[in-house]
């Protein structure tokens, strides 16, 4: 490690934060710890230190693969959900980070606005990980990258289409990754479901640096031409209201990855997604929504998730190694 690359004591908010350069050391990173665990060759060098991990918005894969990391680094974690803590009720934002920064070594947030991951770290000592926010969600970032990286064996010039509502963490989330390590990004969607213009403003400007493009279109067809990735997720993020279903049912409908969609990309395309997925009704909420709206399938059809082209289980996978690797290099 360089001093370019030194990221002791950083916090992990989001990557706009961070340059190409540290972003591939990351990935370097994760790539090294993830061939250590299959060869069974121990990275306990954390032993010693504990974590809070705060999650105000629950998760499968974000709680597990930091459990998990947490413990191959030697170190104990905390989970604290939404019922555990006093975040911003009973007490501010910026008293737990003191309290909690006395007592662990590392702070996990995974909740609602980008605001109270950015506060935490302004009043704890101690280094802040970005789970999940609203606006940003970097460490499905560097799995997706980690991901592509393995898959493709480059990220310069891999052009990625992310198909539905691009507003929101996901869709800004690629859009600033992909100008940052000289991708081409495209959004597929209604004009609605654009990401927000001056992130966009700002993400070009990036773009502009590195190589990488930004487009956004409402053409299926053209959005999803010759693509080396077509991502998606989920049409409702959590804690939305039950209500929005019928209306993103009604106008993302047209932007579901199909088999359409994947030939049109090529034979070489990958489907990414960062999970969960509703492609078929074995899920609670899956079986609710084809009740009431006559839909068995909604962001991705079962025919696209469960082929040879999906790489969503290797991509989960990824969020244990990558997050491994961001609280290795913090800490």
């Amino acid at each position: 490690m360089d001093r370019k690359t030194d990221l002791k004591g950083r916090d992990f908010l989001k990557l706009l934060d961070f340059t190409a350069e540290e972003i591939a050391y990351l990935l370097d990173l994760a790539a090294d710890l993830k061939e250590k665990k299959r060869k069974g060759i121990p990275v306990d060098t954390l032993r010693g230190k504990n974590v809070a991990l705060i999650f105000e918005k629950t998760s499968t894969r974000t709680r597990c693969a930091f459990e998990v990391a947490a413990h191959d680094l030697g170190m104990g974690s905390t989970y604290l959900d939404p019922a555990g803590s006093q975040i911003g009720k009973k007490e501010s934002i910026a008293d737990t980070a003191r309290v909690l920064a006395g007592m662990f070594d590392g702070i996990e947030y995974r909740g609602f606005g980008q605001d109270i991951v950015e506060e935490l770290a302004k009043y704890a000592k101690v280094p802040v990980w970005n789970g999940l926010t609203n606006e940003f969600h970097p460490t499905q970032m560097l799995a997706d990258l980690l991901t592509i990286r393995e898959h493709f064996g480059r990220l310069k010039g891999i052009r990625l289409t992310y198909m539905g509502d691009a507003r929101y963490n996901m869709g800004n989330s690629l859009m600033v990754v992909c100008a940052k390590m000289g991708m081409h990004f495209t959004a597929c969607t209604t004009k609605k479901y654009f990401p927000e213009e001056k992130l966009t403003a700002q993400c070009l400007e990036i773009a502009a640096c590195t190589g990488g493009s930004i487009t956004l279109t409402e053409d299926v067809d053209a959005g999803t031409k010759d693509r080396d990735v077509i991502y998606t997720d989920v049409w409702v993020s959590m804690g939305e209201p039950e209500q929005v279903w019928e209306e993103r049912i009604r106008e993302l409908s047209p932007y579901r990855v199909d088999r359409a969609v994947m030939e049109n990309a090529g034979e070489k395309a990958v489907f990414m997604h960062c999970l969960p997925a509703f492609h078929d009704l074995n899920t609670k909420i899956g079986a609710q929504m084809g009740e009431r709206f006559g839909v068995k399938e909604m962001e991705v059809t079962d025919e696209v998730f469960e082929s040879g082209q999906s790489l969503v289980f290797q991509e989960a996978e990824n969020r244990m190694h990558t997050i491994k690797a961001v609280m290795l290099a913090t800490l």
